[in-house]
């Protein structure tokens, strides 16, 4: 194809990388910047990193003729969001020494720490290391954070989810050891190429997500990821997946080349057989996908390029074996399970609501600090989820009376009970100060914004409805607020697109409903479509079915 004819510049410096080594030795060496060499920059995402800067203070920088303030992002390589007590100490430290202070919970099921300066990013991958923690792929053209169905009371057969969902991540990992030698100060074997069959010298053309639900909860948003996994149980048994593919939710303002979209499921696979076949997606993707223009690099557009069918015919020839018939299945919900909840084996598990995935001590709670305690008890298991929450898990009986007590010492419980559902059920993506992306503010506006939505909900009487709402800093998609029935989507400091007529269980799309807007107008127009829904509305039909119904399909 014409596209292959004309490398981007981010695919030669990877086919140059020696592994995708670099020069990131000398980069760090180089103290007369607090940034990168420029091919460096691109390279150290497939370390788990970014480069950043404060975007609060580049104007006072520049006007100072000062080199702005750059930092590095860490994101850790957490399949299904797990850390032990043991680990989330070590984090909480390592958070308090290299980096902001704020422990980040992603909508991927794992943590990233922000402002973490270039002399201190070996000494924070070190001391990671010390807890058995990485952060190989967790950025980068590779497979990403493998997220699954966070919560074991979900179902029986949670466990051997969360088992697969680190055998996808153990698969799809680079074979280089430029991670250990770069940053862990592993010897170099002299002129050793290392094979990668999966990846070869070249990586993926873009990102790619991998996500595994339980029905009927679709916690993960399955089919907004590259492949999605959907379980399937019969007679209490886990016996294989549906297979999705082609989700992605990143899109640019002014291009419509570039859209939204959900995974289209396949077929269903047997379970001995689910690795090769995700695998063989991969390679799908990897031989086909864009390498001249990477806004049209992800999975998503060469599956509308090669057809379903293609794609789906090329899988068969590739893995050997054909996909069975679609398995039925039924998705119920698309949230977390807050407070107390038991699962099958007797343990019990909270789930903390934690706005916007920040974990830190502020006026109005001291939930790092409480999360450090309870740590510190050795009594529990800490759990993510993709809704940027944080679950207390694996409390056995007999401790969860010293876990309730600390609920209560630092009002966590007061804080998740209190919440309004709405706010619960809200995300946003990180956007400013750090995000070099991001045209408008996310998740340090989003809590203000909420708090005058709430008075709406209540004027309407329904501020006790699971209504989604998400925000993003910008349309890559990050916060998924494509894939919500309320979406906000910046367009301009102050300024965002809105999107309305996502359905609840994360299975339609919505649709821009109106363009540029300020938080006036955004308020304005949510006032109006609540007086509508509630006049107008089908008896049980939620916000999402009725805008589709009212203002997208008409």
């Amino acid at each position: 194809m014409s596209e292959q004819n004309k490398l981007s510049g981010v695919e030669k410096i990877k086919a140059a990388s020696k592994g995708l080594r670099g020069t990131l030795k000398e980069s760090l060496e180089n103290q007369l910047t607090g940034a990168l060499y420029e091919d460096d920059q691109s390279l150290i995402k497939f370390h788990g990193m970014y480069q950043q800067d404060d975007r609060d203070r580049r104007e006072e920088r520049s006007s100072k003729k000062l080199e702005w303030l750059y930092s590095f992002m860490i994101r850790l390589r957490l399949p299904g969001g797990f850390l032990t007590p043991e680990q989330w100490i070590g984090l909480h430290h390592i958070a308090g020494e290299h980096s902001t202070g704020t422990i980040k919970i992603t909508t991927r099921q794992t943590v990233q720490l922000h402002g973490i300066l270039k002399s201190h990013i070996k000494p924070t991958i070190k001391s990671f290391n010390t807890l058995h923690l990485d952060s190989i792929a967790a950025c980068g053209d590779v497979n990403r954070n493998v997220t699954c169905s966070a919560h074991p009371g979900e179902s029986p057969i949670h466990q051997q989810v969360f088992e697969f969902a680190d055998k996808v991540s153990t698969m799809a990992l680079p074979k280089t050891r430029a991670y250990y030698e770069i940053w862990l100060d592993e010897e170099q074997i002299a002129d050793k190429k290392e094979d990668d069959p999966l990846y070869q010298d070249r990586y993926l053309p873009r990102k790619f997500k991998v996500g595994i639900a339980i029905p009927p909860n679709n916690d993960v948003d399955v089919l907004t990821n590259d492949v999605g996994l959907i379980a399937v149980i019969e007679n209490n048994q886990l016996v294989g997946f549906n297979i999705a593919a082609g989700g992605g939710l990143s899109s640019t303002h002014g291009n419509p080349s570039t859209y939204a979209r959900l995974a289209t499921v396949l077929g269903f696979v047997e379970t001995a057989s689910v690795l090769k076949a995700v695998y063989e997606v991969m390679t799908i993707q990897r031989d086909n996908g864009n390498r001249s223009d990477r806004k049209l690099a992800r999975l998503k557009y060469t599956i509308d390029r090669m057809t379903v069918e293609g794609l789906k015919t090329e899988l068969e020839k590739r893995c050997g074996f054909k996909l069975q018939p679609i398995k039925p299945y039924k998705f119920e919900s698309r949230k977390d399970h807050y407070g107390w909840k038991q699962n099958h084996e007797d343990k019990w598990y909270y789930t903390v609501f934690v706005e916007n995935g920040r974990v830190l001590d502020d006026k109005q709670i001291a939930l790092k600090t409480a999360l450090y305690e309870i740590a510190q008890t050795g009594k529990c298991n800490f759990r993510f989820t993709g809704n940027q929450n944080v679950i207390l898990a694996d409390i056995a009986e007999a401790d969860k009376p010293a876990i309730e007590e600390l609920l209560k010492k630092f009002a966590i419980d007061q804080h998740t009970d209190n919440a309004g559902v709405l706010r619960k059920n809200a995300m946003a993506c990180v956007a400013f100060n750090t995000c070099p992306l991001a045209l408008a503010e996310a998740q340090r506006y989003l809590p203000t914004l909420i708090d005058k939505i709430e008075p709406l909900l209540k004027k309407h009487s329904i501020d006790k409805e699971e209504i989604i709402l998400r925000m993003t800093g910008c349309p890559n998609g990050c916060g998924r607020s494509s894939a919500a029935e309320i979406g906000l989507i910046g367009t301009a400091y102050g300024h965002y697109n809105l999107h309305i007529g996502g359905d609840r269980l994360g299975e339609r799309l919505n649709t821009k409903f109106a363009e540029n807007i300020n938080e006036e107008q955004i308020l304005h127009t949510l006032d109006e479509l609540f007086a509508v829904y509630v006049t107008e509305r089908n008896a049980g039909e939620n916000f999402g079915d009725f805008s589709n119904r009212k203002w997208i399909i008409k």
